[in-house]
């Protein structure tokens, strides 16, 4: 069977958000929440596994009411493909997952909903690598602490803005899609 997803080289980190990229401009443009994207990537084969992009599925699921996040979709999708709960994907992903995400993960939701930063904490012994296209802007929460959280807790944070002005301003560019285009970053 073919895969859905576009092949992409092992370790080719702008073509990884770049798909990210793709899978925001997917989100609902909305001024309350910030179109993001997630790409989960078998770290030494290169191959998708899953995508997710903020309030792509149902917020009726059990255990998450209110929108999802894109990563968040990325666990529920790998969940569904193997019939399994969210909690038991750690059995099914490959020891070496990257995370690819268009914006920092969230590490307080305002909804009270379990954090991004939660989430990737509890599959910390398959996912070690985390790539963030952006920080956190502080529109909605001033201060987040998920990249020090992750970093704590052993996981390798590399921020991709801090070496591309050009990747920053297209991520700023589509996070911020349905808000006032004032927008200066972080």
């Amino acid at each position: 069977m073919a895969s859905i997803y576009p092949k992409i080289a092992p370790h080719d980190h702008h073509a990884f958000m770049g798909h990210a990229i793709e899978q925001a401009r997917k989100s609902p443009p909305k001024p309350t929440k910030f179109c993001v994207g997630a790409v989960l990537v078998n770290g030494d084969t290169g191959e998708i596994l899953s995508t997710g992009y903020s309030e792509e599925l149902p917020g009726d699921r059990p255990g998450d009411p209110g929108a999802t996040h894109a990563e968040h979709c990325c666990f529920i999708k790998v969940a569904d493909a193997h019939s399994i709960s969210e909690a038991e994907i750690e059995q099914v992903l490959p020891v070496n997952t990257v995370l690819y995400t268009t914006l920092e993960p969230c590490n307080k939701r305002l909804t009270g909903n379990r954090t991004c930063t939660d989430r990737i904490l509890g599959l910390s012994s398959v996912i070690k690598v985390v790539y963030v296209g952006i920080r956190e802007p502080g529109t909605f929460i001033k201060m987040n602490d998920g990249m020090k959280r992750l970093k704590d807790a052993g996981i390798q944070v590399v921020v991709m803005e801090e070496d591309d002005a050009d990747l920053r301003k297209r991520i700023l560019d589509v996070t911020f899609a349905g808000h006032d285009r004032k927008h200066g970053g972080s």
